[in-house]
């Protein structure tokens, strides 16, 4: 007998619960620091917690759960987080288990989309905090990790919800004219951009992730640095011929008074080239 369909409250109400997963790379590499105690630091736990946004949203949200009456300050860098918790006290309360490679077993299509919903987060938080530091923004951390986690939604129902989440991308493949909200809707009863909403205003996010899916917010400089290093990800997600991207060069070279031929040879540039441009 079929499941009934989730809506999404009950989802709301599951993921309050769950043990969120994180990636099995991310695991390997804490071991490794673990062990190498010349290595075992707050700067390089935080690099390795910070290429994986699964385990960035596990450590927030134990944060805001455990959170002091008296703060009043959001706490967004992971390196002061670190500092601030202890690094042992952070293995033992935000534990790196379990993999999503092990959630996702027997489900090598939905690990797959989900690697790639990941490495396009990847990119686009290294893009806005470039962006972020060219635009002089005091608190590029918070937009580094609100990219990060601009579609971590999507993420969690990849890792919880595989089957519905390959049905969309089937019916979208089968009929590329439709959009992405309306088969989410079709699917799951409610698109990703509500359950993002909800996600974060629920679990306190940093308040620039929550502003997001604010349209009144959408030309503040810091959403609409966010909002273009997402669309330059999954624009050139699969190479830099997509009919998108001069679009998203013009925008970006406006956001930075920068032309857009040379924006677009600084994002296709190495990180180590594309700093000095």
């Amino acid at each position: 007998m079929a499941q009934p369909q989730k809506s999404l409250e009950d989802w709301l109400a599951f993921l309050g619960a769950a043990e969120l997963p994180v990636l099995r790379h991310t695991q390997r590499e804490l071991e490794r620091l673990h062990a190498d105690e010349a290595q075992f630091n707050a700067r390089t736990v935080a690099e390795v917690v910070t290429t994986d946004p699964l385990l960035t949203l596990k450590l927030l949200r134990y944060l805001q759960l455990h959170k002091h009456r008296k703060q009043e300050h959001e706490l967004v860098d992971v390196k002061h987080v670190l500092l601030m918790m202890g690094l042992d006290a952070f293995l033992l309360k935000v534990p790196a288990t379990p993999s999503v490679e092990e959630v996702l077993n027997g489900h090598i299509d939905a690990l797959v989309s989900l690697l790639n919903t990941v490495r396009r987060a990847q990119r686009a938080a290294y893009w806005a905090y470039d962006w972020a530091l060219r635009l002089h923004d005091l608190h590029a951390e918070e937009v580094f990790v609100s990219t990060l986690l601009a579609h971590v939604s999507e993420m969690l129902m990849w890792c919880f919800n595989p089957v519905p989440m390959l049905e969309i991308l089937h019916r979208q493949r089968a009929d590329p004219a439709l959009r992405s909200v309306d088969a989410q809707k079709q699917v799951l009863g409610f698109t990703g951009m509500e359950f993002q909403r909800r996600l974060t205003v629920e679990w306190r996010l940093p308040e620039l992730l929550q502003n997001l899916t604010d349209p009144a917010l959408g030309r503040s400089s810091r959403v609409r640095n966010v909002m273009l290093a997402v669309n330059l990800a999954r624009h050139s997600a699969h190479g830099w011929d997509d009919a998108a991207l001069p679009d998203d060069y013009q925008a970006i070279g406006e956001l930075l008074r920068m032309e857009p031929e040379r924006v677009q040879r600084m994002v296709q540039a190495p990180p180590e080239a594309a700093a000095s441009q």
